[in-house]
């Protein structure tokens, strides 16, 4: 009978979790982070997730004096803090600088299918997609196409919702680039919903943020044809 409340308990307590998420899209555009996020070094924080790993793979029953597993601890941790979640560090933010636009282009720019790898905050699996962005430039406003892509890399390198994630590479593109005329749109699959739950392999996450002259239908529609997407699949409304 113990056995049986226990596993009652157990299930109502992953539901509680499970339900804990369903308000992530309300959260706001800054990832959550403590006052004393930076406090300690890097390479102290590999220590401690290293011994904190090493405790998780323990306690599900794994022989760590095993060739094979003896370093993963480090190799985690380390993982964790130089690559995946790299971007959480604001020492990692790419410098941004602009060109003059000695052409005069003044028509849309598009970038798209930047690769995106993230990891999804509610059960650290990754998110793997493409990213797309438009803006039109200003006299003084050409951003160097690579930087597009790292300001992708260091918002994907933390623990993320798409959603947000959406909302952090359009704020920081208007703020380098001192207009609102920027499209984004993210298209991705979560490991989350692929390997766990539901386990649906076919679906993937779209998520937009339309703003300035994209705001303009025809315009709007003019970026989802270069960037190959069905108009329909994103929402009028960003």
């Amino acid at each position: 009978m113990k056995e049986v409340r226990r596993e009652i308990a157990g299930k109502e307590l992953i539901e509680l979790y499970e339900s804990m998420g369903d308000s992530h899209a309300g959260s706001g555009a800054d990832t959550p982070l403590r006052p004393d996020a930076f406090d300690i070094s890097d390479e102290e924080k590999v220590e401690k997730i290293a011994h904190h790993f090493r405790e998780i793979m323990l306690t599900l029953g794994l022989d760590l004096e095993d060739d094979s597993l003896k370093g993963t601890p480090y190799r985690v941790a380390s993982s964790y803090v130089y690559e995946f979640f790299s971007g959480l560090n604001p020492v990692n933010k790419p410098k941004i600088s602009l060109f003059e636009n000695k052409y005069q282009y003044d028509q849309m720019l598009v970038e798209k299918n930047i690769t995106l790898f993230s990891n999804c905050e509610h059960h650290f699996v990754p998110i793997m997609g493409k990213v797309h962005v438009g803006y039109f430039p200003r006299e003084n406003g050409i951003i160097g196409l690579s930087k597009i892509n790292r300001i992708v890399q260091y918002y994907g390198r933390r623990p993320q919702v798409q959603e947000r994630l959406t909302m952090q590479i359009y704020n920081e593109l208007s703020h380098a680039l001192q207009t609102d005329d920027i499209a984004v749109v993210v298209n991705a699959k979560h490991l989350c919903v692929i390997t766990r739950g539901v386990k649906d392999t076919a679906s993937s996450t779209v998520t937009s943020v339309f703003r300035g002259k994209f705001e303009n239908r025809s315009i709007r529609d003019e970026f989802l044809h270069y960037i190959d997407m069905n108009i329909s699949c994103v929402d009028n409304k960003s």
